[in-house]
C-alpha cells in the first residue's frame, strides 16, 4: 500500500511529500508502511505520547540508529560534564567509605587503590564512547558487532540487571541521608520514593534533557563535598592508619592480608567505574561522526577519573573519623554512610544549614540514577525486536518499580549489599570488556571494518556463539577466583584465605583466551 500525501519520516520525525513510487520530492527513498504499522494508525495512547514528547522536545527514538542529519552535538564538554556529574554523587563517596570498615585499609593504601583501579576502569568507558559518535548506535546495539547477535542478548539481559542494581544501591545511600535529617521524620521507604520519582521525571524526556540536567547538576553536589572537606578538617578527627594486632596505629601495612584487601577493594572500585562501559555509547550517539575520537576519549576519561577519585578518596578519608570520634562511630554504626555525612555536616557543625546540604547531597543520586534508567530501556529494547515496540519510558518506569522493590529491604544491610554487588558487577563487566576489545583489536583491527548500516541484518552480523561461549567461560573464571564472605573460589583458596578477590582478573583472562579460540572457529565456519 502506498501513500500520496505527506507522511512522517520515522527517522527524522519530519513531514515529507511522497509519490506513488515511495520517493520524496527530493528523490530520497522513503520507506512505505502498511496500515498496521503506519504511525497514523498507531494506538491512541502512543499518539498522545509522541505528541507530548514533540511539544517538550523529548526523545522518542529507542534503539534505532541516529541518522547523521540529527547528530548535531559537536562539543566534547557535553560527555565530559555528563560523566563528571554522574559520578560526583553520594554513592561514589559511600564506596570510598568502605575502605576501612569493610576492607580494613589504611588511608594511603586506599588512595592508591582508588586512583589505579579508577584509571583502569575508565579506559573502556572512554573508548566505547567513541563508538556512539562514529556510528550513531547505542552500546548494546553496537555490541551486535562486538560480541555477536546471540552474545549481545545475554549481555543485554545482565546489563538490565546491573542497571537496576546500580540504581538500587544509589537510592539506598540517599534514603539513609534523607531519613536521618530532621530526626528521622522521613521514613526510609519515602526517601526511596522521592529519589525514584525525580529520576523518572528527568529521564522521561530522553537524551537532550539528560545532558542539559547533568551539565549543571554537579555544581551543588561539588559545593556539598567542599563543605564536607572543610568541616571534616576542622573536626580534627582524621586518622590515616589502621590498628595492628598489638593495638598500634600503622599507616602502611604489608603482607598477604594487605594485598588481599587491596585486590578486593580494587575489584569494587573497578566494578563501579568500568560499570559504565556497557552504557558508554548511549550518551554520544547524537555527536557528529567527525568529532575527534581523541577528544571524546580524553574528555570522558577525565570526567570519570577525576570525579570518582575525588569522591572516593574523600569517603576514604572521612571514614577514618570513626576511629577517633565516638560521635562519628555511633552515627555510622546506626545510619551507615548517611550517618557519617550527618556527623560531619550537622552534629556540632553547621546544624540547620548542614541539614540543607545533606538534602542536596541526597538528591545528587538522581544524577547517577538517570543513566541507569535511560540505558535499561535501551537494553530491554535490544534483547528482542518486540520489546523495541514498547516506548522507552515504559521500560524506564518498570525499571524504577523494580528498584523500589529491591532498595527498601536492602536499605538495612547497605554496606554488605554494596560490597557484594560491586564485586559481582566487576566480574560481568570484565567479561564484556575483554571480549569486546578482543573483537575490535584482534579480529576487526580498527573502525573501518564496521558496517553500522547492517546493525539489523543478522545475516551480516557476527553470529555471537563465540561471544556466548566466552561469557560462560568468563563466569567459570569468576567463580574460581572470587573470594566473598559467602563463597571462596578454588584459585582464591589456593593462594590463601587472605588472598583477596581475584574474580574479575580471572574472568577477564578466561574470556579473552576462550574468545580468541572460539571466534577463530566461528569465522572459519560462518565467515562473519
Amino acid at each position: 500500500m502506498t501513500f500520496d500525501s505527506k507522511e512522517l519520516d520515522i527517522e527524522s520525525g519530519a513531514a515529507v511529500s511522497k509519490g506513488d513510487d515511495g520517493d520524496d520530492t527530493t528523490g530520497r527513498k522513503v520507506p512505505v508502511y502498511s496500515d498496521d504499522i503506519h504511525p497514523y494508525n498507531e494506538p491512541k495512547s502512543l499518539k498522545i505520547y509522541h505528541h507530548t514528547m514533540r511539544m517538550f522536545h523529548g526523545e522518542t527514538r529507542g534503539v534505532d540508529r541516529v541518522p547523521e542529519e540529527e547528530k548535531t552535538h559537536s562539543s566534547v564538554m557535553g560527555p565530559t560534564t555528563l560523566w563528571f556529574a554522574i559520578n560526583m554523587v553520594i554513592a561514589a563517596y559511600a564506596l570510598g567509605a568502605l575502605s576501612y570498615p569493610v576492607f580494613n585499609l589504611d588511608f594511603g593504601s586506599s588512595v592508591l587503590t582508588v586512583v589505579f583501579f579508577n584509571i583502569l576502569g575508565a579506559l573502556p568507558v572512554a573508548f566505547f564512547s567513541i563508538f556512539g559518535a562514529r556510528f550513531g548506535l547505542r552500546q548494546m546495539v553496537m555490541s551486535r558487532f562486538l560480541i555477536g547477535n546471540v552474545g549481545m542478548r545475554i549481555f543485554a539481559l545482565f546489563n538490565c540487571v546491573a542497571c537496576v542494581g546500580w540504581a538500587a544501591v544509589n537510592t539506598m545511600s540517599s534514603a539513609q541521608l534523607l531519613h536521618i535529617v530532621n530526626n528521622g521524620a522521613l521514613p526510609p521507604w519515602a526517601g526511596c520514593v522521592i529519589v525514584i520519582a525525580l529520576t523518572i521525571f528527568v529521564s522521561f524526556f530522553g537524551y537532550n534533557l539528560i545532558h542539559a540536567y547533568e551539565r549543571w547538576s554537579w555544581i551543588p553536589n561539588t559545593i556539598c563535598f567542599i563543605a564536607i572537606i572543610a568541616r571534616f578538617a576542622m573536626a580534627h578527627v582524621f586518622k590515616a592508619g589502621i590498628q595492628n594486632a598489638d593495638g598500634e596505629w600503622v599507616t602502611w601495612g604489608s603482607g598477604p592480608t594487605l594485598a588481599g584487601n587491596i585486590l578486593s577493594f580494587g575489584g569494587a572500585v573497578f566494578g563501579y567505574s568500568a560499570g559504565w562501559a556497557t552504557y558508554a555509547a548511549d550518551y554520544t550517539t547524537y555527536m557528529r561522526s567527525k568529532t575527534s575520537s581523541w577528544k571524546i576519549f580524553l574528555g570522558v576519561f577525565a570526567g570519570v577519573v577525576v570525579s570518582l577519585s575525588f569522591t572516593e578518596i574523600l569517603g576514604a578519608a572521612c571514614i577514618t573519623g570513626i576511629k577517633t570520634s565516638s560521635t562519628y562511630a555511633k552515627l555510622y554504626d546506626e545510619y551507615s554512610v548517611g550517618g557519617l555525612i550527618y556527623a560531619i555536616l550537622v552534629q556540632d557543625s553547621l546544624h540547620g544549614f548542614g541539614q540543607f546540604l545533606c538534602v542536596l547531597l541526597a538528591l545528587s543520586t538522581v544524577c547517577n540514577n538517570i543513566p541507569n534508567m535511560y540505558s535499561i530501556a535501551l537494553g530491554v529494547q535490544s534483547m528482542w525486536s518486540q520489546f523495541a515496540k514498547v516506548p522507552r519510558v515504559v521500560w524506564t518506569v518498570i525499571g524504577n518499580g523494580l528498584i523500589l522493590a529491591i532498595c527498601i529491604p536492602g536499605y538495612y544491610d547497605f554496606a554488605e549489599v554494596v560490597d557484594n554487588f560491586m564485586n559481582l558487577i566487576g566480574y560481568y563487566i570484565a567479561i564484556y570488556i575483554s571480549v569486546s576489545l578482543t573483537e575490535h583489536f584482534v579480529f576487526r583491527r580498527g573502525f573501518s571494518a564496521y558496517h553500522p548500516e547492517d546493525y539489523k541484518d543478522i545475516t551480516k552480523l557476527n553470529p555471537g556463539y563465540a561471544g556466548a561461549f566466552s561469557f560462560f567461560c568468563g563466569v567459570a573464571g569468576a567463580v574460581l577466583g572470587m573470594n566473598q564472605t559467602w563463597y571462596q573460589g578454588v584459585l582464591a583458596s589456593k593462594i590463601g584465605a587472605d588472598s583477596g578477590d581475584i574474580g574479575f582478573e580471572v574472568a577477564s583472562g578466561f574470556s579473552f583466551v576462550s574468545y580468541l579460540i572460539s571466534r577463530s572457529i566461528e569465522l572459519k565456519y560462518f565467515g562473519r
